[in-house]
């Protein structure tokens, strides 16, 4: 019964603090619909209008694969509206879970990088900022396991890193949205 409140109480607090769904259907006439069984498309539109430029690292080329997967499945536009710029990227690696003879059992690797959104006709930065993927893996008596596991982990950042300059980029597109009313005028 306790797990009954608690869960209402959550979703109340949830409805307090201004939380809107990102893809949601906008009406002119209407500030708002939700819940019509109909998701917004202008945000989807705007994101397959980017540009992601090239990278030149390892790590920096899958984050801009994973972007393009994401913001513009069917292709890159022929003119885009935006240019998505990656770049500062580092990757710092420490040793954890020491032996007695001072070997390392496991290593974490920290990845950050910087992007930038840019206006394509004018030049003029929109939105920038930075994200980061902490990751670890095992290192294992058989060095290509070891070897094996450092590469998946380089996926797995590329996918977290990706996955949040995304999601960074559509709520800006959100809030731009928002303040202007209508999808077709941004």
């Amino acid at each position: 019964m306790w797990y009954k409140t608690t869960f209402l109480a959550c979703i109340l607090a949830i409805a307090a603090c201004g939380f809107e769904p990102l893809y949601v259907e906008r009406h002119p006439t209407e500030k708002w619909s939700y819940y019509q069984g109909k998701f917004d498309t202008s945000i989807t539109e705007e994101l397959a209008q980017i540009k992601v430029e090239q990278a030149s690292e390892r790590i920096g080329q899958l984050v801009r694969n994973e972007l393009l997967d994401s913001f513009t499945p069917k292709g890159v536009p022929s003119s885009p509206k935006y240019r998505l710029k990656i770049n500062n990227i580092q990757k710092k690696k420490t040793e954890q879970a020491l032996r007695n003879d001072i070997t390392a059992t496991r290593e974490r690797v920290d990845y950050t990088l910087s992007y930038q959104l840019y206006d394509a006709k004018t030049g003029k930065k929109l939105i920038s900022g930075d994200t980061l993927a902490l990751l670890g893996f095992d290192i294992m008596a058989n060095p290509y396991s070891t070897t094996f596991s450092e590469k998946k982990i380089e996926k797995d950042a590329a996918k977290v890193m990706a996955n949040d300059i995304a999601l960074r980029v559509a709520a800006y597109f959100h809030s731009i949205l928002t303040k202007r009313g209508n999808p077709n005028e941004l």
